[in-house]
């Protein structure tokens, strides 16, 4: 699939803002099985200094600094990407999860993409014993990592209720386990907090999926939204695969990847300081539509 993305984000605030400072992660990265032909992303009010550059972890992140007096920040970002990813693998014909946990431990390699990042806890998925109980359920000994780690998102998506009330960002993952609601975000967290616990390396995926309209509906512009799911180290030949426990889905070609990280905090779309007193309110919209067959 090819899509056109547009995420537009705008900041209204009560009074005057006379400095902020920022760091976006909104443009889409390419990697197995997506490759973006062109994005863009502008900014206002106009900044005074603003570098674009690649994360650790290959995400496109870009600093900016606005120092003239403003009460609103617009962000809007572009971009045209083509999604073509390989089928995965059969979840059964993958190797037995303490096989991987094993091989992901001994990896010498610290390139972005190695396991060995995303095996320890991080500053939003802490260990939970509640979680890793819980995950330890899906993981009979010897069972093939797909198969259980299928079984695992199956039962999130059973067990837990998508309620955009009952979180926060800042909600830590332990309580939004404990009382089964939550969003993506959250069932991301507990995911790879499961995972990490019975020693699976499990990573953090931000990005979008592609919305279909019920039989005889129009597509509702700016309906979309940002969403987030895991990436599972499955042995090195079969690398990483994506996992959505929001959807109970094997990622494939209505995902588009944003940014890749330990947790939320090193891919949130947003992050920064102002200077300034009063309130703000904060609008979204996004629109992923396809354009064509790939």
């Amino acid at each position: 699939m090819i899509y056109d993305v547009r995420h537009v984000t705008t900041y209204a605030y009560g009074r005057p803002v006379p400095f902020a400072r920022c760091i976006l992660r909104l443009l889409p990265r390419d990697g197995v099985g997506q490759s973006v032909r062109k994005s863009s992303l502008s900014v206002t009010p106009r900044t005074s200094e603003r570098n674009d550059g690649i994360c650790f972890f290959g995400n496109h992140m870009t600093t900016l600094t606005i120092t003239k007096p403003h009460r609103e920040l617009k962000l809007d970002m572009r971009a045209r990407v083509e999604v073509n990813r390989p089928a995965a693998p059969f979840p059964g014909l993958t190797r037995c999860w303490e096989e991987v946990g094993a091989l992901a431990l001994a990896s010498s390699s610290l390139a972005p993409n190695s396991p060995a990042h995303q095996l320890y806890p991080s500053r939003l998925v802490p260990p939970v014993a509640e979680v890793v109980d819980y995950a330890r359920d899906s993981f009979a000994p010897q069972r093939p990592v797909l198969e259980a780690a299928s079984e695992l998102m199956r039962r999130i998506r059973t067990d837990f209720a998508y309620d955009p009330e009952a979180t926060e960002v800042s909600t830590p993952l332990a309580e939004a386990f404990r009382q089964r609601h939550g969003v993506c975000q959250d069932f991301a967290h507990i995911m790879i907090a499961g995972l990490r616990g019975l020693g699976l390396p499990a990573a953090y995926v931000s990005g979008y999926i592609r919305t279909i309209p019920p039989p005889g509906e129009k597509r509702l512009e700016g309906a979309d939204a940002s969403h987030a799911w895991v990436h599972l180290w499955c042995g090195p030949e079969t690398g990483w695969i994506g996992l959505d426990p929001t959807n109970d889905l094997i990622v494939a070609d209505d995902h588009i990847v944003t940014a890749i990280g330990r947790d939320y905090a090193d891919v949130s779309p947003l992050d920064g300081v102002i200077v300034g007193p009063g309130t703000q309110k904060v609008g979204v919209a996004v629109d992923v539509i396809p354009i064509q067959e790939a």
